[in-house]
């Protein structure tokens, strides 16, 4: 079997207090699964990764001096950010291109993606926020970046930014509320995206164990260049610090409705 890594482990102080996650940083395939039938040009598409969201991701890592987890592998093969039992796991269309190499596909191989690269990923991301609660004896801040389109089937986005939470506002409040102090900053509060995904990271890791989180999106052509993305690390570094020198970030707080998986 070919030697291909899932995951990506940014170095970091564990007694730091917080886990840096990014989901869909990369657009890499294993040799054996070619492009999926899909052109070249369809990596360089968010339908493959969130774009930006790898660079930034090491820019705060390093500052910041914290661990991270980077998605190795391209959300065109398996979608980290879903569920082991959510149909959209391993898409047959995404944004309008059809991706030829998911369709049809046998239950061994469903199964065997799983097995290979998203169990692999999450793993990893288990093992990173066991390690910083357990250096520390304390709840982990857990944050999660990601980034979407300028706009959506034709409809310009105006927001800079997004935070995405599902029912723990711990995190998110501050989140919001530092980013909003920058009056040239358009930030939406789980728009355009809602953040309640049964089974998505956040939820696995998080909201079923009373961890502070929250996710945030960044808009693509903000963060497409070398420029763009140490100008969003140089915004988001003080905020991320801030938040994690916040004791009340640092408790583990189930909601009353996440005791265990949703109904």
């Amino acid at each position: 079997m070919e030697d291909f890594q899932p995951f990506e482990i940014l170095p970091g102080k564990h007694d730091s207090g917080m886990v840096i996650l990014g989901d869909h940083a990369m657009n890499r395939l294993p040799e054996s699964y070619g492009k999926l039938g899909l052109p070249e040009t369809a990596f360089a598409r968010h339908i493959a990764y969130d774009i930006g969201i790898e660079g930034l991701v090491r820019s705060l890592s390093a500052r910041l001096g914290v661990p991270a987890v980077l998605g190795g592998f391209s959300r065109l093969l398996i979608d980290p950010n879903r569920g082991e039992d959510d149909p959209t796991l391993i898409m047959k269309i995404s944004d309008g291109a059809i991706i030829p190499g998911n369709h049809p596909i046998s239950k061994a191989e469903w199964q065997g993606r799983i097995e290979r690269f998203h169990r692999p990923y999450h793993d990893a991301v288990a093992m990173e926020i066991a390690k910083v609660a357990s250096a520390t004896g304390k709840a982990p801040l857990v944050l999660s970046l990601h980034s979407y389109t300028p706009a959506w089937k034709g409809v310009p986005r105006p927001w800079h930014a997004a935070v995405l939470w599902d029912s723990d506002h711990r995190a998110v409040g501050p989140l919001l509320d530092m980013l909003r102090r920058d009056p040239d900053l358009v930030v939406g509060d789980n728009e355009p995206y809602d953040g309640a995904l049964k089974g998505d990271t956040m939820y696995q890791h998080c909201m079923v164990t009373g961890i502070p989180h929250a996710l945030l999106e960044v808009r693509q052509d903000l963060i497409g260049d070398e420029a763009g993305i140490a100008e969003w690390a140089e915004r988001l570094a003080p905020v991320f610090a801030a938040m994690n020198a916040d004791p009340t970030l640092h408790e583990y707080k189930v909601h009353p409705s996440r005791t265990g998986p949703y109904a």
